[in-house]
């Protein structure tokens, strides 16, 4: 897991630093300013731009930095009367005790025209709450226009570093120099996006930072016995598939198969048994008769319209089409529960207006799985996982718009259910189950996949990539 820092966390771990450790918040400004100087390729002159804050402190220490390494530099403030503050203005007086000139002009853009090598943004950073505004904003959209490669410091000035949205207009950066660990606008879309390249520069922190949002890496797999055979994989137990829909059960079943579950029982609707059967021959399908199977390890209800959830003690992965109108709060107060709403279902299951971005998105996710032993996955663009009794959200990278098509979702239900009777906690079978769908999609970008490609792809994302390195 990588940790997303909000700016309160990362204030929290710099305070716990300076406060607790005793180290000086000069001496984190000098290790950032450093290690962010070090990406900007030699030989190159270099444009700072200093706002009056702490990121503008990073810029004026990055300037005399490169200056005593005999770099052609010069500083640029969008103020005309900057007033320096705390280790700002220690950096503004250091850098001007080297004889260095702190300029402005109210023309950025006809001075851009002027430059060449790289500009270092460090107008606005881990304070930034509010869109940029007066000659700060006029400053970011001439350097957008200028076509120059930028380094931001600590993030680009103009995004909020615990929103994944863009409050306005933000710097574009060919590079970003993160200080000590990944905020929530270095990991989400569409903030990632104006990033670029993202370095974390360490610094000095006596701990690590706490966060309560994580973004997954390629989940780890608890490894197969040589003498295991089907029975130790679990079974998964589907009621789905009616007329119209049987499709959704093949997709469902292929999902727990294709993940590795040693049995999957498809409980369909009679008049599409054989339909679903003939696409499936590695599962069991059976006609529902209002019972399950009594070795089933998990159920799965409701890909392909199947609106009725049947009595059931175990771990149950719900379909949120099987689920009515304000049920949500129901299914996420029972144990072992997971359940795959995409946005527009969501808003239905808790009666909420519908998130459009993804910050709305987080924060309700959060606000519904506080404290609830159920899990949440939240579909869509960079999934949410939430509940499981745990407090920290983790969101999904994996995956491309590509994969918006009809099956997609049953596939991951099937997935879920299938890591699930292998023995992951729900949580952490939810997590597995979209990254690998997000990850069989990276290999197949572009619109036009199908479910069943995704599918396909499962067995060899599944193996194990240190076995591979080893046989090599």
């Amino acid at each position: 897991m990588i940790p997303l820092l909000t700016a309160d966390d990362m204030r929290a771990a710099e305070r716990q630093a300076i406060e607790g450790w005793g180290i000086s918040s000069l001496l984190l400004q000098e290790h950032a300013a450093l290690g962010a100087l070090a990406l900007i390729p030699a030989g190159e002159p270099i444009h700072v731009l200093a706002g009056p804050g702490n990121n503008g402190g990073d810029a004026l220490g990055l300037a005399r930095l490169a200056r005593l390494q005999g770099r052609q530099v010069s500083v640029w403030s969008p103020l005309a009367q900057t007033e320096w503050r705390g280790d700002a203005a220690t950096q503004a007086r250091l850098w001007q005790g080297l004889g260095g000139d702190i300029s402005t002009t109210s023309n950025p853009a006809e001075l851009m025209r002027t430059w060449r090598g790289w500009v270092v943004d460090g107008l606005f950073g881990l304070g930034t709450t509010r869109p940029l505004e007066g000659p700060v904003l006029a400053w970011a959209k001439a350097l957008n226009a200028s076509g120059l490669p930028v380094l931001a410091l600590d993030l680009p000035s103009g995004l909020d570093p615990s929103m994944a949205e863009l409050p306005g207009e933000v710097v574009r950066a060919t590079r970003t120099a993160c200080f000590g660990a990944l905020k929530v606008c270095h990991g989400l879309l569409p903030a990632r996006e104006c990033c670029g390249e993202i370095t974390v520069i360490p610094i000095p922190l006596d701990r690590a930072p706490q966060a309560r949002m994580h973004l997954l890496e390629r989940p780890v797999l608890p490894p197969r016995a040589w003498n295991a055979h089907k029975g130790s994989f679990g079974h998964v137990a589907i009621r789905a598939g009616s007329v119209g829909m049987s499709g959704a059960a093949v997709l469902a079943a292929l999902g727990a198969l294709r993940v590795g579950a040693g049995l999957v029982t498809v409980l369909t609707d009679a008049e599409v048994r054989a339909e679903v059967a003939a696409q499936v021959p590695e599962a069991m399908v059976q006609p529902w008769r209002g019972s399950l199977p009594k070795e089933a390890d998990v159920l799965l209800v409701g890909p392909g319209g199947v609106a009725q959830v049947p009595e059931w003690e175990g771990p149950m992965v719900l379909d949120a089409s099987a689920l009515k109108e304000g049920e949500g709060k129901r299914w996420m107060e029972r144990p072992g529960t997971a359940i795959t709403p995409h946005p527009g279902e969501f808003a239905r299951l808790f009666r909420l207006s519908r998130p459009l971005l993804m910050d709305e998105r987080l924060a309700q996710a959060r606000q519904v799985a506080a404290g609830r032993p159920g899990v949440l996955i939240l579909k869509g663009a960079q999934s949410v996982i939430a509940g499981g009794a745990q407090e920290d959200l983790w969101i999904n990278p994996t995956g491309h718009p590509g994969m918006a098509t009809g099956g997609s979702g049953d596939l991951l239900a099937g997935m879920v259910a299938g890591f699930r009777a292998q023995g992951l906690p729900m949580r952490e079978a939810a997590a597995a189950a979209a990254w690998f769908h997000g990850a069989a999609g990276d290999r197949l970008p572009g619109a036009g996949l199908l479910p069943r490609d995704l599918a396909n792809l499962l067995p060899e994302l599944l193996r194990d990539p240190s076995l591979e390195s080893a046989r090599a």
